[in-house]
Formats: structure tokens, C-alpha cells, sequence
């Protein structure tokens, strides 16, 4: 649990377990006003009505809800209550945060926003969005089977498929950058660590849904990820790939019977996901 501390006496400070927000963290003034009201009100809660009227006493209802609005989004992101998650191999493109923070903005809760990850020559990569990740999807689409006619709907990798307008909701995203408030995030106990590599945006994206919440793929919040420049054997990789949605399966399970099939099945799905990579040495497609 995070500590906030609020300074009102003198200069106004905010410290967030003990370190200072920056005084250039907020660049609206009525951000910083926000907070010093509600930091005095009991309970550090105040109506909606009477933060307008102590904030925006001469403004119509609807100017100053908009108002209210960008000066609770401004002050969330200096006291860091969004939180946005990025490879290390990953670069953002002008506009990316932006865009995800203002999509993320009033949703209900639990909600992820994940970007539009492109390759090197801004195709987009495989995996960016998914579709819902099953027993029998993930072994169509791992064998390669889900590309023949009349399977296709087994299909769970949507980066062919034309690009929505705008943010649209989407079962899996991209762990290579996403967003999401803090309080969501701690809501669905953040990542499993039972993860060692992959899967465990996949298992995100189904906890947040499993709470009625929504997982949205944004179209316009770009970012070019660097993938497989890793120096990890792609063997390596695929295996634990296998190993991991074994266990999402595993975990998933309902029931003594979903539970036992998800056991059962766990040797093939490993030995599928790594027989790729020898499939692909020996006909010549990269991964």
C-alpha cells in the first residue's frame, strides 16, 4: 500500500512514499487546487456538486464537469495513480501515452488499455491483439491448423484482421505496452509471478475480464517493438511459452473434469510450442 503524504501548510508538496512529486508534475493549477480540497475534506471525499461549486463557482454545470475531468486526469498522472507498462525493447511513438491515458480515463474499473505494437517496418506484430485464448484455440493456432479453411475461427491472433477507428474492446492485448490505473491493478493482484516467461499478460487480460471489467486494444497509441532481439534460443523460448499456457490452462480450469483435461493436455501443448521452432529451421520461416 502506497503512502501519501500532503503538505498544504507553507509550499504545497505531495509525497508518494516519501518522495516529492515535482513541482513541474502539474501543469494545470486547478490539478493541485483539486487535491488541496479534497485532502482537507472529511474523509478526503467531497460530492461532485460541491467540488464544482468550490472550484468553478462561475461556470456552467457542463464547463465545469469538463473541467473537472482534466484536472482529475492531470492530477492522477502526477501522483501516479496510472500506470503504464513498456518492454525494454519497446519505444514509444509520439502520442502513445496520451492516447492511452485519455482512453483509460472514466472507464469502469478493473480496465486495461493495451497499444498497437508494430514491428521494425511498422507492420503490426503478431500478438499485439487476441482473441480469447482457449485448450482448443491455442493448440489450432500453435499447430498452424487455425489458418485452413473452416478453422479459422480458432484463429486467436487479430493483427490481419482491419484496424478499428478507435480503441475497441478486445479479449487479449500486448503485454509490450499497456495501461492501467493502480488501483486495478492491485484489485487483480497485478502479474503472476508463477509466470517465467509469457503468458502472463494473457492471464492479466482474463483476470480483469473474469471481474466484469474491459480489455481494450487502441489503435492509435503506437509503439514499435524490437522483438526476438533477444539472444534466448527460440527453442528456449517456445518451451517456456508451452510451459505457460499450460499453466494458464491449468489455472483456469473449472471443475474437477476442465482440470484434469487442462492436465492431460499440458505435454502436448509443450511439445506443439516447441515443435515450431524446428518446423521453422527446416522450412525456412522465420517465427
Amino acid at each position: 500500500m502506497r503512502q501519501l503524504e500532503i503538505r498544504l501548510l507553507g509550499r504545497f508538496e505531495v509525497l508518494v512514499d516519501s518522495r516529492a512529486v515535482p513541482a513541474d508534475a502539474w501543469p494545470q493549477r486547478r490539478a493541485a487546487d483539486l487535491v488541496k480540497v479534497l485532502a482537507l475534506a472529511p474523509g478526503h471525499r467531497m460530492p461532485r456538486d460541491a467540488v464544482l461549486d468550490a472550484l468553478w463557482p462561475r461556470l456552467g454545470a457542463d464547463a465545469a464537469a469538463a473541467n473537472l475531468h482534466k484536472a482529475a486526469s492531470y492530477a492522477r498522472r502526477a501522483i501516479g495513480d496510472l500506470l503504464v507498462f513498456l518492454n525494454p525493447d519497446a519505444f514509444l511513438q509520439d502520442g502513445c501515452v496520451a492516447e492511452l491515458v485519455r482512453e483509460i480515463e472514466g472507464k469502469p474499473v478493473p480496465c486495461i488499455v493495451g497499444g498497437r505494437v508494430l514491428n521494425a517496418d511498422r507492420t503490426e506484430q503478431r500478438g499485439a491483439r487476441r482473441g480469447e485464448i482457449t485448450l482448443m484455440s491455442a493448440l489450432m493456432s500453435l499447430s498452424g491448423l487455425a489458418r485452413r479453411a473452416g478453422l479459422r475461427r480458432y484463429e486467436v491472433h487479430w493483427e490481419a484482421e482491419a484496424l478499428p477507428e478507435r480503441a475497441a474492446p478486445t479479449p487479449t492485448i500486448s503485454g509490450a505496452c499497456f495501461c492501467m490505473r493502480r488501483e486495478d491493478f492491485e484489485a487483480v493482484t497485478g502479474f503472476d509471478e508463477g509466470y517465467f516467461l509469457h503468458v502472463e499478460d494473457v492471464d492479466l487480460c482474463w483476470r480483469v475480464r473474469r471481474q466484469g471489467g474491459s480489455v481494450l486494444f487502441h489503435p492509435k497509441a503506437e509503439v514499435i517493438h524490437l522483438g526476438h532481439t533477444s539472444q534466448t534460443s527460440p527453442l528456449r523460448v517456445e518451451l517456456y511459452k508451452g510451459l505457460g499456457l499450460a499453466r494458464y490452462f491449468r489455472k483456469r480450469a473449472k471443475g474437477l473434469g476442465e482440470a484434469a483435461l487442462a492436465w492431460a493436455l499440458s505435454p502436448l501443448i509443450v511439445c506443439t510450442a516447441v515443435a515450431r521452432p524446428v518446423l521453422w529451421r527446416l522450412t525456412g520461416r522465420a517465427a
